[in-house]
Parts: structure tokens; C-alpha cells; sequence
């Protein structure tokens, strides 16, 4: 595969180190892992449809996203909070 788009993320050196050991134990590259879990979840979301987007909004109306943790953030696109 020949990379023609490039993205960039910023996250807490713990999250980092959690991703590596992921990535580590499925024995594939940071690069592939953390594509393949975005793809899977952007694909997730494009099945879901609009809705998804509306209820995540949602869910988030109110809180101050920018002092949630990479953690935090993650459960509420999964619904989970």
C-alpha cells in the first residue's frame, strides 16, 4: 500500500504507551494498528448513520471536552457514558 494521506495526533504519553502494547500483542506496526482501529470505528459510525453524530453531540452538550481525557472522549463515542 502506498501512503498518500498523512495524519497526525497528539495524545497523552500514557495512551501512547497503552497503543504501543496493543499494537505490540497483535504483533503489528503502531501505524497499521491505529489505522485499522480507525477505520473499523469510522466505518462503525458511517453504518450508524446521522444519528450517530446527533446522539454523540448529545451526550457531550455541556461537558468542557477540552479537560476530558483521551479515555473519557473514547467511552462517549462508544456510548458508554
Amino acid at each position: 500500500m502506498s501512503a498518500e494521506a498523512r495524519l497526525d495526533l497528539r495524545l497523552d504519553p500514557k495512551d501512547k504507551v497503552r497503543i504501543e502494547r496493543a499494537a505490540d500483542l497483535r504483533g503489528v506496526p503502531v501505524s497499521a494498528f491505529v489505522r485499522d482501529a480507525v477505520l473499523r470505528e469510522a466505518d462503525n459510525v458511517v453504518a450508524a448513520g446521522a444519528g450517530a453524530r446527533h446522539s454523540l453531540i448529545e451526550r457531550m452538550r455541556g461537558r468542557a471536552t477540552s479537560r476530558l481525557s483521551t479515555e473519557q472522549i473514547m467511552k462517549l463515542t462508544r456510548g458508554a457514558a
